[in-house]
């Protein structure tokens, strides 16, 4: 059938995920054509024949052009072949490309169907979860701490801050909160979940270095309290006095250490407990199930 240049055109979109990526790369093509009227219908979540016998019933009745992604063999090949049997215009946007990547890597895809959306969600996961960690930042907006995944606590120059943000760009929300010596620390922190802290500590020797360093940096006199020998380990020892005092809270020594080490420590613990909430819960299930 031709298509009238007078006439507008609308384009069925079918997808077995978001339809995005279909919808995005017909517009941009529909762009080389700006005097035409394009209007488009999208169809989401589109995994079985039935629901596109029913698309197609429509498209062949409006004479309507179809644009699909579609992750799975079969239904690609019964979009072709419904296509050819009712004389509907139809692209397979995604079809070729799976086909050439499974030539040059020797081997199949995954076909699971929407995993750009996932990617694209977890994008968005990181990016909420940096933007909250750096509110959070140095003891700020505690009021809304039972929000965040992990809080670190630890006395000045223990790489709270860089460690935060990098934690956070693994999507976790974190918040920091510094122990300042003889100053009583936030009641906000006891009220949450006291597994989701996790408190910071150095060596004197080492903690007195980077004080020094940061005070020659900044053009600061480096005869002061902050970097003082005696005041160093009096605030490490009250720090550990705290520690003490909240044992549920696990402690990591950052002397020496790449962010990435003492990351991926606190990494591994958060998905060991997470392991271990699952099982807790496929127990309950079984023994609910059993009883």
């Amino acid at each position: 059938m031709e298509i009238s240049q007078k006439q507008n055109l609308k384009v069925i979109i079918i997808s077995d995920g978001t339809g995005e990526t279909a919808k995005a790369m017909t517009r941009a093509a529909i762009t080389q054509f700006h005097s035409k009227e394009v209007f488009f219908t999208r169809y989401k979540n589109v995994l079985t024949k039935e629901h596109i016998d029913a698309i197609f019933e429509e498209a062949a009745l409006n004479h309507d052009m179809v644009v699909y992604t579609i992750v799975s063999p079969e239904l690609r090949k019964y979009v072709k072949e419904i296509s050819r049997r009712e004389h509907v215009r139809s692209v397979d946007l995604l079809g070729p490309l799976l086909t050439s990547f499974a030539n040059v890597f020797e081997t199949e895809p995954d076909y699971q169907p929407g995993l750009l959306h996932a990617v694209n969600d977890k994008y968005f996961q990181k990016v909420a979860a940096v933007e909250f960690t750096l509110n959070h930042d140095d003891g700020r907006n505690l009021k809304s701490l039972e929000e965040c995944d992990v809080v670190l606590v630890g006395i000045s120059r223990t790489s709270k801050t860089p460690l935060s943000i990098y934690l956070s760009l693994e999507g976790l929300k974190v918040v920091n909160i510094p122990l300042i010596l003889n100053m009583p620390v936030p009641e906000k922190l006891f009220e949450i979940d006291q597994r989701k802290i996790f408190g910071l500590t150095i060596d004197p020797d080492a903690l007195r270095e980077i004080r020094k360093n940061r005070l020659t940096n900044l053009g600061t006199n480096t005869n002061g309290d902050y970097a003082d020998s005696k005041k160093v380990v009096e605030e490490i020892e009250w720090a550990n006095k705290i520690f003490e005092e909240n044992r549920r809270w696990p402690i990591f020594n950052v002397t020496n250490k790449a962010l990435e080490e003492t990351a991926a420590e606190i990494m591994k613990l958060l998905n060991m407990r997470s392991r271990n909430r699952f099982k807790q819960k496929r127990r309950f299930e079984i023994d609910k199930k059993d009883s």
